[in-house]
């Protein structure tokens, strides 16, 4: 009986530590996020919390499968604790993982475009001073020998050869007042839109509060229609995780459907 109740007693404190620690994961992230956005710490701090959250979600769901192995025949009640504590801590670290997943499969770069030849210039916002300043060369010789610029262009081509001008059959001041609607209609400020061909806005992430400066370039087609060009850029970081050109995905897609 006391064996019995021993053992009852540390599979409770397991389960409810293993739900602390699986909640607090979620609330830390949280305020990593929100601590971010409002500039309380730099983003990197924000980063370094996130990982440490991960770690605790983690311990909390070893922990949870613990304590359901020491007491298969628990109360209804600890066996939903086990059970919650679980499912929080699979949900919030493989959310964390895939973003992990996501920063090895693409390139260490923050600046995405549909032109590589004639990149989109921004004219009302101001492009970061350090842009080119680190582009890792991730241990290939050959991009050691290339300049921060060449560089970028190689990792660029590599990963987003698929992104292209996009064709559109609307002149050149229809095709703004569409992107720039699709723009607002997607959240974006938008910091100008001239209906000779430019529209740039700003795009600001949801949890942590990043912000991609965008531009918009339309040009005509002479043979009818207009040009889209596209700019994405990321205003901190090295990496912007795919991002950026999921962006211009989307919106060019979006863009041509009308």
């Amino acid at each position: 009986m006391a064996e019995a109740l021993r053992r009852r007693v540390w599979t409770a404190r397991l389960s409810w530590t293993a739900l602390a620690l699986s909640v607090g994961a979620v609330a830390a992230a949280l305020i990593a996020a929100l601590g971010t956005r409002e500039g309380a710490w730099h983003f990197s701090d924000g980063f370094l919390i996130l990982r440490w959250a991960f770690y605790a979600a983690v311990a909390g769901g070893l922990l949870a499968i613990a304590a359901w192995l020491m007491a298969r025949r628990a109360a209804g009640s600890l066996a939903a604790v086990n059970l919650a504590a679980l499912i929080i801590a699979l949900l919030f670290a493989g959310y964390v993982a895939s973003l992990a997943i996501a920063a090895r499969s693409v390139p260490p770069i923050h600046d995405v475009t549909t032109n590589l030849e004639s990149v989109p210039r921004f004219f009302r916002l101001a492009l970061r001073e350090d842009n080119f300043d680190v582009v890792p060369a991730q241990g290939d010789p050959r991009l050691m020998r290339m300049a921060p610029v060449e560089r970028w262009r190689m990792l660029h081509a590599r990963a987003y050869g698929d992104l292209r001008t996009a064709e559109v059959p609307w002149n050149v001041e229809e095709t703004v007042r569409r992107a720039e609607a699709l723009a607002r209609d997607r959240g974006w400020e938008i910091a100008s839109a001239d209906p000779r061909g430019v529209v740039e806005a700003t795009d600001t992430s949801t949890f942590f509060g990043f912000k991609d400066d965008v531009v918009i370039r339309v040009t005509p087609n002479p043979a009818g229609g207009s040009f889209v060009d596209m700019r994405s850029v990321s205003r901190v970081g090295v990496s912007d995780l795919g991002v950026n050109a999921d962006r211009i995905r989307n919106f060019l897609e979006d863009l041509r459907q009308g």
